[in-house]
């Protein structure tokens, strides 16, 4: 059937029943639990935390507020709210705020049905067309949030500025029946957040200039980041209170939800023949959970999940770049395509006193192999290897380059004992393509000189480990040595 086009038709359609925004998001929401449908499909990692608070909002019909550091989906989720309202709406065709047919609150709707009657034109709205977000600053003024006068309107339709029909409609006013969304709450100035209080409490807005008042029905959600209340500007007492509920927001608790964020957002699938091993994938979401409990980093500002996406995007386009120079078929990303995207890793974190002495590059470079090691604890900490560190122990030497053909690196593995063979433990098996089998064997390098059971020189590459001195100096013994001693004085 299809749906009506003039009020008329509207009437004696079972369309024309109104609900409020939060009553429709509310139904739409407990249809989708009772079908056991995903809440919010492809926000990962909130399953147990997040997503139930924000279901409990909705279903007690609140505004509400997401609080988080940078990069925790903050934004994505409020744009996932459209999911809960209904396909399509009724509104009178060519209303600014999309009055309702049946219950038009602006004055041009009203006027153009009491003169069209049931021959008024009626539109219909998508879900995305009722979501307005609007970015704080701290140069927005409530003429953009409320609205104002128009005197060009004014002029044009000769009417008197005293007439309903020269107001210009800020974006809340456009957002009427729809969700209205505010990212970065803290940085909107004092003034205009007391500009909201109406809407929060008494569901209306009034417009600069007039005594009349417009009873708007809109879903309100906020964003912010808890260090800028200090930092840039707060959210005043009295707004944050009219605030129903408030959610915090969190990075990945797990590697294996951040893997999973992670290739549901990097952009890899470019070659036909591109491989990403998962144990790369690791070392690249390893660097972001090593760089937030890093001291040399700033916690306070956080470590956006888009430092391991745009990580992985530069480590693939390295090993595209050296696959198309060698005329290689096969794309798989190495460990040395991970340290070559340094540039999509040191704009992604603000730096401690002590980091910026050390240096951001350096500092990445330090988070890196601290990723590789764990990640080379999980997949060869139990293999043997001894045969491979008494090689370089002995003397041996192995230069890998960033940009070497897999032959070659191949052909330097070979060099060494028992390399290959512990390649299994990484689901290499015999005749797998070459430039997997070379990624995986620079991977046992890099993990093992990661937990400093052999060097790395930049000139030499792969290298004996580094002896401070001929005899290791044997610190907890040390430690033990000084606590009899004090306990013997």
């Amino acid at each position: 059937m299809s749906q009506p086009r003039t009020l008329g038709e509207l009437r004696v359609s079972r369309d024309a029943a109104r609900v409020s925004v939060r009553d429709e998001m509310r139904r739409n929401l407990l249809r989708k639990l009772q079908a056991r449908e995903p809440v919010f499909p492809g926000i990962v990692g909130y399953d147990d935390s997040v997503i139930p608070q924000i279901v409990n909002a909705v279903l007690s019909k609140h505004n509400m507020i997401l609080l988080g550091l940078r990069g925790q989906a903050k934004s994505r989720i409020l744009r996932s709210l459209t999911s809960l309202l209904d396909p399509a709406v009724p509104v009178v065709a060519g209303c600014e705020i999309n009055d309702h047919p049946l219950e038009p609150i602006c004055r041009r709707c009203r006027d153009l049905i009491a003169q069209m009657v049931d021959a008024t034109p009626v539109a219909w709205l998508a879900p995305e067309a009722r979501y307005v977000e609007k970015l704080a600053t701290p140069d927005v003024t409530i003429a953009d949030i409320i609205g104002d006068v128009d005197p060009i309107r004014a002029a044009r339709g000769g009417f008197d500025l005293a007439s309903e029909l020269t107001m210009h409609y800020g974006l809340l006013p456009r957002a009427h029946r729809g969700i209205f969304a505010l990212n970065e709450l803290p940085d909107l100035a004092g003034r205009i957040q007391v500009g909201l209080f109406n809407i929060l409490q008494e569901g209306d807005v009034q417009i600069k200039g007039y005594p009349v008042r417009l009873p708007i029905d809109v879903a309100m959600v906020f964003t912010a980041n808890p260090e800028d209340y200090t930092a840039r500007g707060k959210i005043i007492t009295p707004l944050k209170d009219r605030i129903g509920s408030e959610v915090r927001t969190h990075y990945p608790v797990t590697l294996e939800h951040g893997v999973a964020i992670t290739a549901q957002e990097a952009w890899t699938n470019r070659a036909p023949r591109l491989h990403v091993p998962r144990w790369v994938r690791e070392v690249v979401e390893g660097v972001a959970f090593a760089a937030r409990r890093d001291k040399k980093v700033d916690r306070r500002s956080g470590v956006s999940q888009r430092l391991p996406i745009s990580a992985l995007e530069n480590a693939v386009s390295n090993a595209e770049r050296r696959a198309l120079v060698a005329g290689e078929t096969e794309v798989v990303p190495r460990v040395s395509d991970i340290y070559a995207s340094l540039p999509s890793l040191t704009g992604k974190f603000e730096l401690e006193y002590e980091g910026e002495l050390v240096g951001a590059e350096n500092v990445a470079r330090e988070l890196i192999r601290e990723a590789v090691g764990e990640v080379f604890s999980t997949y060869l900490g139990s293999a043997d290897l001894k045969q491979v560190v008494r090689f370089f122990e002995e003397g041996g030497t192995l230069r890998i380059r960033e940009g070497s053909p897999s032959a070659e690196v191949l052909a330097q593995l070979r060099k060494v004992p028992e390399v290959l063979e512990n390649l299994v433990a990484l689901g290499i098996e015999p005749g797998a393509p070459a430039p997997l089998v070379a990624a995986a064997g620079e991977f046992l390098l890099e993990g093992l000189w990661a937990q400093k059971k052999i060097g790395r020189s930049d000139d030499r590459g792969f290298v004996a480990p580094e002896r401070r001195a001929d005899v290791e100096i044997d610190l907890e013994r040390l430690e033990r040595l000084r606590r009899l001693k004090k306990q013997v004085n």
